[in-house]
């Protein structure tokens, strides 16, 4: 089983909480802006602290309010995509995803491929369509060894072209890497395009 999340945390007047288990594949947090699924993102990858519960991936306890534990989040062995690609200005691409491998290794350019970024490797960041930088984002995040991938509002800001690629790409890393997906989106197109399990919040 993927993902095992029982979490809550309170945010000022609102409790923020979910609770769901799926397999392999994409697991599609769906719901409006402002339910808190950013933060259930946060509480899976150790950036924000769980109140109670538990968060289980892979079998794997990274959480368990009950018995004290709290994986590091440098340790949780998870790539996050956020909204913002926040790729490093002062690197090329080609050196962008060379940071990511520091310390995995990984099949740079099997993932090059698959992302269709190799016209890209010499760009700097500032040059990139918001799409590029997606890809590019996601390619870094790939090639950090991760257990598994979360991604935030992935498609959020490009048009629908743009989406439509990212996408593409999304589908290719579910289907060819086999690394579990926990995505976050309030668009029900790119839930049902993505998804192997959706949770409504």
């Amino acid at each position: 089983m993927s993902f095992d999340i029982d979490v809550s945390v309170r945010r000022g007047e609102s409790l923020i909480a979910a609770r769901f288990a799926t397999g392999p594949g994409a697991t599609v947090l769906f719901g409006p802006s402002g339910v808190g699924k950013t933060s259930i993102l946060q509480m899976v990858a150790g950036l924000l602290r769980p109140e109670s519960g538990h968060v289980r991936v892979d079998g794997e306890t990274l959480f368990d309010g009950a018995a004290r534990i709290d994986v590091p989040p440098e340790q949780r062995r998870i790539g996050y995509v956020f909204q913002e690609p926040r790729l490093f200005p002062h690197m090329r691409v080609g050196a962008n995803l060379r940071y990511g491998m520091r310390q995995a290794g990984g099949d740079r350019d099997g993932v090059v491929a698959m992302l269709g970024i190799g016209h890209l490797l010499d760009r700097w960041p500032r040059t990139l369509s918001g799409g590029e930088a997606r890809r590019v984002a996601i390619g870094r995040a790939l090639l950090s060894g991760p257990r598994v991938l979360l991604l935030d509002e992935p498609l959020s800001s490009l048009d629908r072209g743009r989406r439509g690629e990212i996408l593409d790409a999304l589908v290719a890393v579910r289907d060819t890497t086999g690394i579990p997906i926990l995505m976050v989106t309030h668009d029900p197109d790119e839930a049902e395009r993505i998804a192997t399990a959706i949770v409504r919040l």
